[in-house]
């Protein structure tokens, strides 16, 4: 792990809201000292609209974890998500320079598979291996120390769009933060969430959250897929301010008081009171007429899950179900539409393996930031693999000139 007394911060720059988290190294693992949240105003759709609004609410949230944790904050770690993020599978093979694989050896092999060609607007932002071959041995985890002659790697490339990237940094720079590395989001989640058997067994997680969901496909103890759909609980808010003609803020309220995801769940005699919009007088609706509008929606999103799943060829991988997790799937009934929809078990995904504030933690909504700090903890220790990106387009086409030239003369 990383050194004790270290003290690391995950910064989740969400649609609906920025929440920062601050992170002690102990003996024991992780403490949880110190939360920051506030409400996101230039986000939409997991991606930077508007920068002076993001950075404002930035600077709120880490002002009020650094008075929670009583220390300064000066680096994060951030996440990433949004349409752009893509992935596909990358292959590397070199030679064993020894006959028994070194560290040097699974460099080289790593960077094999990252030399793939992708457009200049868009960059590497996770290599992730899946498993090493030695001489046809599949199925290898750790290669080090093994004998043979050939090495081989499976890999899976995350890519984004540059500009994306750039704003995160850039808002983050503007309120005074160094970003030490940008995370995908799902990837995140599921240090916080997963359990190593559910990796090994196969699982699939939805990370709901208010502009995206996103979801990371895990099988024999490796990622083999990640998909950002845009959709999440904004949308369910947009519908039940249309459907119930009330104010965005109230719908936003309503659905998080009394929506429900599957209408059978709720008592025909229930009744809430709805706001009308510029003012006029409250009206008294059922309870059912607002679980029949969040409904539809949200097997929608399902739906687009299980279509994701089905289109990488993985449903009969993910034995042990799907974990849910994100501020959207506090919504009642959730887990139980997932498993309708999915026809696999379902629970709902918390942090853990952490200690300090977990009380105040141990939600949803915080997977995301806590699975950040987890992130810079194993890159403390010395975790290589999980992260090669260029730090900028212009070091990317240099890098790129050179190695041109050096191949021709």
């Amino acid at each position: 792990m990383a050194k004790t007394g270290d003290i690391l911060v995950g910064l989740d720059i969400g649609t609906t809201k920025i929440c920062a988290i601050v992170g002690e190294v102990t003996d024991e693992g992780i403490d949880i000292i110190g939360i920051g949240t506030h409400p996101s105003k230039g986000l939409r759709k997991g991606v930077v609209v508007n920068i002076d609004a993001t950075v404002a609410s930035i600077k709120r949230a880490i002002e009020e974890a650094e008075h929670m944790a009583g220390c300064e904050i000066t680096t994060v770690y951030t996440g990433i998500a949004g349409w752009h993020v893509k992935a596909f599978p990358s292959h590397g093979v070199v030679a064993i320079k020894d006959k028994e694989v070194k560290q040097t050896d699974v460099d080289r092999v790593i960077d094999q598979a990252k030399a793939v060609a992708i457009p200049l607007d868009r960059e590497v932002i996770h290599v992730l291996p899946q498993e090493f071959l030695v001489d046809d041995q599949d199925g290898v985890k750790e290669p080090v120390g093994m004998s043979g002659v050939r090495l081989e790697a499976k890999a899976l490339i995350v890519t984004g769009a540059v500009s994306s990237a750039q704003n995160i940094v850039k808002c983050a720079q503007r309120t005074g933060l160094n970003v030490a590395d940008i995370v995908l989001q799902p990837l995140a989640s599921s240090l916080a969430t997963l359990s190593e058997d559910e990796k090994e067994l196969g699982v699939c997680l939805v990370d709901v959250g208010g502009g995206t969901t996103d979801i990371a496909i895990f099988a024999s103890g490796a990622i083999r897929h990640t998909a950002v759909l845009a959709l999440g609980g904004n949308h369910l808010t947009n519908d039940v301010a249309v459907g119930l003609r009330t104010p965005t803020h109230e719908a936003e309220r309503i659905k998080k008081a009394y929506g429900c995801a599957m209408a059978s769940m709720v008592d025909r005699g229930e009744t809430i009171e709805v706001p009308s919009v510029g003012g006029g007088q409250p009206r008294v609706l059922s309870r059912q007429i607002l679980a029949e509008i969040v409904e539809p929606r949200v097997e929608e999103i399902f739906m687009l899950v299980q279509h994701e799943i089905q289109k990488c060829g993985l449903e009969e991988a993910i034995a042990s179900g799907v974990v849910i997790t994100g501020g959207s799937t506090l919504l009642s009934g959730m887990s139980e539409m997932a498993e309708e929809v999915l026809g696999v078990p379902v629970r709902r995904g918390l942090p853990k393996g952490i200690g300090g504030l977990v009380d105040v933690v141990k939600r949803p909504v915080f997977a995301t930031a806590v699975g950040l700090v987890i992130y810079g903890a194993q890159q403390r220790s010395g975790s290589p693999y999980f992260k090669i990106r260029e730090e900028n387009v212009y070091r990317k086409v240099k890098n790129r000139m050179k190695d041109w030239l050096g191949e021709i003369f």
